[in-house]
């Protein structure tokens, strides 16, 4: 029998999105996964989307109250059953050999924490010649550096790790996880594309830098109980690596 795997997805009004989301895990060539899709309590009509999916391996939970990403991947968390956890946000996409190249990688390797590269794509699914890889191997202070590991690719062992939960932060819960897993094991990078993220207008990536301190310095201060200069030098050294990663990491099709 194959180790199961739980996917991690929140969701909040992506009924535009999230169906071929599902769709491309389905399309798994991995099958024994449970998907634990935490809606948060959406406006538009996701949940009509999710329900048109009869398959048991789905579990549809919904918050009873607006509670944003960090505490909804904590209840999706807090009922997954499997040994190996990976996240996929409700509006990217993972190519059909996805789980089934990592989990192969990360057994062969005997890593515990792992991710891959990713392309780009649009709102309509047009692939913008942006690919994201990363770093080989990334310890505790490298990841201090950066947030180097795309959600999407994210997998790790939950019977060595734990069922990690995180503090209650609207932005870079995401990043305050990998910085909680990576105090009990190293993260490793597949050097293969296999997921798509999907880039919209209004996501982190294209807001302003004095935004994107504010939200790496209450990352530090408040998730990760650092404090006042430690949370600022920190979050200073996360965009002179983040500059690093666009000239290293990030690869352009012209």
């Amino acid at each position: 029998m194959k180790e199961l795997v739980s996917i991690i997805m929140p969701s909040y009004n992506t009924a535009s999105f999230i169906g071929k989301t599902i769709e491309s895990v389905l399309a798994q060539t991995y099958k024994n996964w449970e998907l634990l899709i935490v809606d948060d309590c959406s406006t538009d009509n996701t949940d009509e989307v999710v329900l048109r999916y009869d398959d048991e391996r789905i579990i549809y939970l919904q918050n009873k109250k607006n509670s944003g990403a960090a505490l909804s991947r904590n209840k999706a968390l807090k009922n997954a059953k499997g040994k190996w956890i990976a996240f996929l946000d409700s509006d990217d996409l993972w190519y059909p050999t996805k789980l089934e190249e990592q989990i192969k990688f990360m057994k062969k390797k005997r890593y515990s924490f792992s991710y891959t590269s990713y392309e780009e794509i649009d709102e309509n699914d047009v692939l913008n010649g942006v690919t994201v890889i990363g770093p080989k191997k990334i310890t505790e202070s490298g990841m201090y550096h950066y947030c180097w590991p795309g959600c999407l690719t994210v997998m790790y062992d939950a019977e060595k790790i734990g069922k990690i939960q995180i503090a209650d932060i609207k932005k870079n819960n995401d990043y305050a996880m990998w910085l909680k897993i990576i105090k009990k094991a190293n993260c490793y990078h597949y050097d293969k594309v296999l997921a798509q993220y999907r880039k919209r207008s209004g996501s982190i990536s294209n807001h302003g830098y004095l935004k994107m301190i504010k939200w790496h310095y209450k990352l530090f201060r408040d998730a990760d109980n650092k404090n006042c200069i430690v949370s600022l030098l920190l979050t200073l050294q996360n965009l002179l690596f983040g500059s690093w990663k666009k000239i290293r990491y990030v690869k352009k099709v012209s």
